[in-house]
């Protein structure tokens, strides 16, 4: 704000002409009281104009209202008080650049500036003083149409950069939000299952009872340092990790499981903590919604008529039907798909009548190195 009402202040200096006319003693008195008023209050809307309109636009109708009453007391006193009042028309040019779409402005500049001209040849002893104010008035309207373009991409940039700003930190959140659903739905699947297994083997097996109950303990921990570390973000999943969970998970959960025993390798970090990301949502699934007897999960390479890919595929024998139900914004379904797009994968649903089947791809470079697909177990 100040270092535009100093940049708007040189253009101040010009008023020195109209102050000595009136402390030369010139006029009567109240002429000269007149004046006085009159050369504030020219001030006062002429600073109202360029420092306000130029950041945020004053509504049409009071912006002109105010420019008019700028030209009108303009023309007033060059009329009634003589020559040194003429500059009062570079502030009208100027205020008309500050305030008037460019092509209104265009017109209203040239106006201002040929009005202050016919004036000027009226009155007397101003043979010097038009020419002098010609180049002025020309220059600070268009110069001020230049600076009120500049200002207002300024302010139009910083509002912009907010609202990045603003993106950011909700697609944050909604990572955070992704990332805690699979993280703490994996595990509490896991930790509901186990403690159910240890409620029934309590009476007559207390010491198999005691080793599900220590194994609770040991995924709650985990769990908490997932999330510890999700807050932190550092956190990474990796497929190896995630097969042998699916494993683990399933089997606890009465399925057999068919899992690959070893994760290719060779993929790039990102795709690899994709599929890993994929396959915990796609064996929670299983357990908490299919119904399922037997689960298949395989590791395949395809090549197709887009190129190569790397195929994780997840089929169960339940009864059918989508596991997780319709897809939720961020979470479930619709978290993978998200996840997927970002490393230019898809994801594919079949529910039939003998199971749900999963399937996610994910492109492969041109030309990679063999990757070792683990064989399922």
């Amino acid at each position: 704000m100040w270092q535009k009402l100093m940049w708007v202040g040189i253009w101040l200096a010009f008023m020195t002409a109209p102050v000595k006319d009136l402390l030369d003693g010139h006029h009567t008195t109240v002429p000269t009281v007149l004046g006085w008023l009159g050369l504030g209050g020219f001030v006062t809307v002429y600073l109202t104009l360029v420092l306000r309109h130029t950041a945020r636009p004053l509504a049409t109708t009071a912006g002109h209202i105010l420019l008019g009453f700028l030209a009108a007391l303009a023309l007033t006193l060059s009329l009634t008080l003589g020559g040194p009042w003429l500059v009062l028309f570079v502030y009208v040019s100027v205020s008309c650049g500050a305030t008037l779409p460019l092509a209104l402005a265009t017109w209203a500049i040239l106006a201002a500036t040929a009005s202050m001209t016919v004036i000027g040849v009226r009155v007397d002893h101003v043979s010097g003083v038009v020419p002098s104010l010609v180049v002025p008035t020309l220059l600070g309207g268009f110069a001020m149409t230049g600076v009120r373009h500049l200002i207002r991409t300024s302010v139009e940039l910083r509002e912009a950069r907010a609202t990045v700003a603003q993106l950011a930190a909700n697609e944050e959140r909604l990572r955070m939000a992704r990332d805690l659903h699979d993280l703490l739905g994996h595990s509490l699947s896991l930790i509901t299952l186990k403690s159910e297994l240890a409620g029934r083997m309590l009476p007559g097996d207390p010491g198999q009872a005691a080793r599900q109950v220590a194994d609770i303990e040991q995924v709650s921990r985990q769990a908490l340092t997932d999330v510890r570390a999700a807050v932190a973000g550092y956190r990474r999943v990796t497929l190896p990790a995630e097969l042998a969970g699916a494993r683990t998970v399933l089997n606890a959960a009465g399925i057999q499981a068919d899992v690959p025993t070893d994760a290719p390798q060779g993929l790039p970090a990102a795709e690899e903590e994709v599929l890993a990301w994929v396959l915990r949502e796609a064996a929670t699934n299983v357990v908490r919604h299919s119904g399922a007897r037997h689960c298949a999960i395989t590791l395949t390479e395809v090549q197709n008529l887009d190129g190569r890919f790397l195929e994780l595929r997840v089929r169960d024998d339940g009864p059918g039907g989508s596991p997780s139900g319709p897809p939720v914004a961020g979470n479930g379904l619709t978290g993978l798909k998200e996840r997927l797009e970002k490393v230019s994968g898809a994801l594919e649903i079949e529910a039939g009548r003998k199971g749900f089947t999963l399937t996610a791809r994910i492109p492969l470079i041109p030309e990679p190195s063999a990757l070792p697909l683990g064989s399922g177990s």
